[in-house]
């Protein structure tokens, strides 16, 4: 179904669904706090979860699954369309197109590696986005099993000036074609920069790799701890056991804590955190989602509460607190200040009029205000960038 484009004029969602969301005592719900929806990337999908255009162009996004917000700079994965959009701002009006394309020969292209032009001119289903304070931009080309690294923010497509986790830019074999090591990926859909560390969510092989100084410089320097697995070589579903307090099943994601990481471990609907960095594999401190460690029970079909996820695919830190897509409850569950234990309730939930409502969309209509499959988030400030992927949009909050 083709998804039409945006009306000049329109200029918020908000306006193109006969609803005015900076009206007073507009229809945001009170749950909601002091945040609202600013702007909306991508165009709009009115049934939600229809397929955009089979030809693209650098204002629609499919699937996006990852996200990158700072002040001068928004970097969307549109992982169903194969590329990065880099956007030299935050847009000011819905339906902007992005400034630059990465991993298509154009606008229009679309499909893995460059429209079938080979891995080293494309990308394979990005997920993970990162800009690092010194300008290079990270990207998880996650089904290519790779970190893509660019040294300077790229003003047109070019191919990537280093590749980590393959041994040329052509080979694209989950582990290099063999067992893990501390220099291979399989699926790696996270990147996080936290207090100089480079974390990579690993998450074929159930781990986490850090690099303790940043981003590594070549293909060949390993990750200097692994968590998740006891060494390098292993990549069993919760260590090939139960699930506990040292182990994963999807880590998709990682945040800083204020002096530590959490990690979105979704297959077993919660997340992990340590007080400080591990400098080796490490049994978490604290869990968040679950009555306990060893405990990875998913609720589809009862009210949620703001302490229960359903596959929960990412988390990040905001001035204020932390920030969580508990992604099958189609909401975003936000804390004032830093939660460290399961009681710990969240102040907000954004897509959903209570804690205890999770439908798609609200089992409503497209509404500039809901969620469907929330995959990735970033914050800057009083923003929070939201990947709204099962409504093919990034969706930016803002917080009054």
């Amino acid at each position: 179904m083709r998804v039409r484009v945006i009306p000049p004029g329109a200029e918020h969602l908000g306006a193109q669904l006969g609803a005015d969301p900076w009206a007073p005592g507009g229809p945001l719900p009170a749950t909601y706090g002091p945040w609202h929806p600013e702007v909306v990337i991508g165009a709009d999908s009115p049934g939600a979860l229809l397929l955009p255009p089979a030809e693209p162009t650098a204002s629609w996004v499919y699937a996006p699954r990852g996200v990158w917000l700072d002040d001068d700079l928004l970097v969307v994965a549109d992982t169903g369309n194969h590329r990065v959009l880099l956007f030299h701002r935050v847009p000011a009006a819905d339906g902007e197109p992005a400034d630059v394309v990465l991993g298509q020969p154009d606008e229009h292209t679309e499909g893995p590696q460059a429209g079938g032009a080979g891995p080293e001119a494309g990308m394979n289903l990005p997920t993970g986005v990162l800009r690092l304070p010194d300008g290079r931009l990270l990207v998880a080309d996650a089904w290519n099993h790779r970190i893509l690294l660019w040294d300077d923010l790229p003003s047109a497509d070019r191919p990537a000036d280093l590749v980590l986790g393959q041994a040329t830019p052509y080979d694209v074999e989950p582990n290099r074609g063999r067992d893990p090591t501390a220099t291979s990926f399989y699926w790696p859909f996270g990147v996080a920069l936290v207090d100089g560390r480079l974390y990579v969510a690993d998450t074929g092989n159930r781990r986490v790799l850090v690099w303790s100084d940043g981003a590594p410089c070549s293909p060949d320097q390993p990750a200097d701890v692994v968590l998740g697995q006891p060494g390098f070589a292993s990549r069993g579903e919760n260590r090939d056991g139960p699930v506990g307090a040292a182990s994963f099943r999807w880590p998709h994601t990682v945040a800083g804590n204020g002096g530590g990481v959490v990690v979105a471990d979704a297959g077993n609907h919660r997340l992990l955190g340590w007080h400080a960095h591990p400098d080796r594999d490490l049994p978490a401190d604290y869990v968040l989602g679950q009555p306990d460690m060893a405990t990875a029970v998913e609720f589809p079909y009862r009210p949620q509460t703001g302490t229960g996820f359903r596959f929960p695919y990412a988390a990040v830190r905001t001035p204020s607190g932390l920030a969580v897509a508990d992604t099958s409850n189609n909401r975003v569950l936000l804390w004032d200040g830093e939660p460290r234990d399961q009681g710990a309730e969240p102040r907000w939930v954004l897509g959903q009029p209570s804690f205890a409502a999770n439908g798609e969309n609200r089992w409503e209509q497209v509404g500039f205000d809901t969620l469907c499959w929330p995959y990735g988030l970033a914050a800057c400030g009083d923003r929070l960038a939201v990947a709204d992927s099962g409504n093919n949009r990034v969706v930016v909050w803002s917080r009054a």
